[in-house]
């Protein structure tokens, strides 16, 4: 059965209603407040002020209803149900290169919470998808873009703290 939406952790969660209540708060507000101080200036039709305070509010207006929607369609993570036997969101996963004999840990996340330079990567990517419901012992193979084909062991799977 497939599941629809995008999973991401209970913080993950928690971080972006946070974030989509100061856009829609604080941030609508200060948009509203540029609008209103532009539309003072006189003549909006050759007021940059204004064209600027309009294409702002736009963005604010896109950028609100991006967050709605993935809110909307989370399938959120929590914590207790995290289990650490096979490799899914909300796990760090070690792996040891075959070929190069080098170990590596990767934080597997939902789509939103992606971030390379921490090796957090995201459950839909091809190396997560490879990694994900596999345990300890099992060997992922990966094929990249370059025709070059990864083989991961699965050394172990934790919890992680995002930072």
């Amino acid at each position: 059965m497939m599941v629809e939406g995008r999973q991401m952790t209970r913080s993950e969660y928690t971080k972006r209603e946070a974030e989509l209540e100061y856009l829609k708060g604080t941030r609508r507000t200060e948009v509203q407040e540029r609008i209103k101080e532009a539309r003072s200036y006189g003549d909006i039709s050759e007021n940059a002020e204004y064209d600027a305070a309009q294409d702002e509010k736009a963005e604010l207006d896109e950028k609100i209803s991006r967050l709605e929607e993935l809110l909307n369609d989370a399938i959120v993570i929590e914590d207790e149900d995290i289990d650490t036997e096979f490799v899914g969101v909300g796990l760090t996963v070690r792996v040891k290169d075959l070929e190069f004999d080098e170990e590596e840990e990767y934080a597997i996340v939902g789509s939103s919470e992606i971030d390379p330079e921490k090796n957090y990567i995201s459950s839909e990517s091809p190396i997560g998808k490879q990694l994900v419901g596999k345990r300890v012992g099992d060997v992922a193979q990966i094929d990249i873009p370059d025709g070059i084909t990864i083989k991961y062991e699965i050394l172990g799977i934790f919890k992680r703290e995002l930072s």
